[in-house]
């Protein structure tokens, strides 16, 4: 209960710095989403920060999960929280060994960078370059190359 209330108001400070700690990857929910246990066994949901990766019913998106969970489930990850999104999901940079997943995530052509919500600039270079080679997503058709904020947007508009 302490470490829960502790990590309520660490979050709340955020982003004046960035907490990081590690947790155990359980599940992914999609190609930018998982869930983990932390060291006192709390239960984290982790949206990658700075990406958007192709909704699971969108073009590309079991292909977005898949390469989410190659590179981390069952791991221990290091995690750098930026905050909480209105899902209240913790949002972090990710880091499983010697690999940042969030940058691996779009230089394989996996992700977009979140020009919505983007800090880290060299993003954008990685996506250009996995756009220009025809990495992953950047393969499919150019109709179905939709970004995910885009496609979102499009599913509500049609209810």
């Amino acid at each position: 209960m302490l470490r829960a209330l502790v990590t309520s108001l660490l979050f709340s400070a955020l982003p004046a710095f960035a907490a990081s700690f590690d947790c155990r990857v359980t599940g992914i929910a999609n190609g930018d989403t998982f869930s983990c246990l932390d060291a006192s066994g709390e239960h984290v949901r982790v949206k990658l920060a700075e990406i958007d990766t192709p909704e699971l019913r969108q073009p590309y998106g079991s292909q977005a999960r898949q390469a989410l969970a190659s590179y981390i489930f069952g791991k221990t990850v290091t995690l750098t929280a930026k905050g909480r999104d209105d899902a209240e999901r913790t949002l972090a940079r990710v880091r499983a060994g010697d690999s940042e997943i969030n940058s691996e995530l779009v230089r394989t052509g996996n992700a977009w960078a979140n020009r919505g919500h983007l800090d880290d600039r060299a993003l954008l270079n990685l996506e250009a370059v996995a756009r220009e080679l025809g990495r992953g997503l950047w393969s499919l058709p150019k109709a179905d190359q939709l970004p995910p904020w885009e496609w979102r947007e499009q599913q509500r508009s049609s209810r």
